[in-house]
């Protein structure tokens, strides 16, 4: 009897692993091998950059936080220190946000830090 394949999924499989790759350089487009390996690379890549991207953003929030801190006569670290004594719970993300887009807002929870 002869060996039964599935042509039919396998193929499937491969096209669709090819669609994916469409727009990858030389080769890594349309040999299979290359193309599975840079793909299966590249789901590596996007899960690890997905931890850096909060990381990144973390960072660039303390230093717009500390720049607009230093312009109200205060460094980050004492900034966060009141205003988690004075018990005002506001994440990093929203006081970057005030402090770029509403200076007169961020200037007004600082002063309430500083006076509690």
């Amino acid at each position: 009897m002869p060996r039964s394949v599935n042509h039919v999924a396998s193929r499937a499989k491969r096209k669709r692993i090819l669609k994916l790759t469409r727009g990858y350089y030389g080769a890594r487009k349309n040999v299979w091998t290359v193309a599975k390996n840079t793909w299966e690379k590249g789901l590596t890549y996007a899960f690890r950059d997905r931890k850096t991207k909060k990381r990144n953003f973390r960072a660039l929030w303390i230093q717009r936080i500390n720049a607009a801190a230093r312009l109200e006569g205060m460094s980050y670290s004492k900034l966060m220190g009141t205003l988690h004594k004075a018990g005002i719970e506001m994440n990093r993300k929203v006081l970057a946000d005030l402090a770029m887009n509403h200076p007169e807002a961020f200037k007004a929870i600082v002063e309430k830090a500083k006076n509690a």
